[in-house]
């Protein structure tokens, strides 16, 4: 089932996922396996900076599958993160679903300076 229908959910479980971006590397914030059974309806994402002294980019995508496999599609690409700052991403105004087998990953130009905190509802 690639797109469960939600008029008629059984389910919904508020979830909040929590990265520390402690590499340069893509890292996985929130997967929605293949054949899950769900949809995820992303309410935020904020990035925080917790470098006291050097502001950080940050780019977040969503990628093709999950696992942060396949094609990746940029929500925001290479924005600055000023020092102690966030950026809120994606808010309950500008909320998102993530279908089965896709993924948002989050990658830093700076190891261990950006956080990311992703509220979500996993919806069945």
């Amino acid at each position: 089932m690639a797109n469960p229908n939600i008029v008629n959910v059984t389910d919904i479980r508020g979830k909040t996922a929590v990265v520390d971006l402690s590499t340069t590397n893509a890292t996985l914030v929130v997967e929605n396996t293949a054949a899950s059974g769900k949809v995820f309806k992303i309410n935020s994402l904020i990035v925080s900076n917790v470098d006291g002294s050097s502001a950080a980019d940050i780019t977040i995508s969503i990628y093709s599958e999950d696992n942060i496999g396949g094609t990746a599609t940029e929500i925001v690409s290479t924005v600055s993160v000023p020092a102690d700052a966030s950026l809120v991403v994606i808010s309950k105004d500008t909320s998102i679903y993530l279908e089965e087998d896709k993924s948002i990953g989050a990658t830093a130009s700076a190891a261990s300076d950006l956080k990311v905190v992703c509220s979500y509802e996993e919806i069945s």
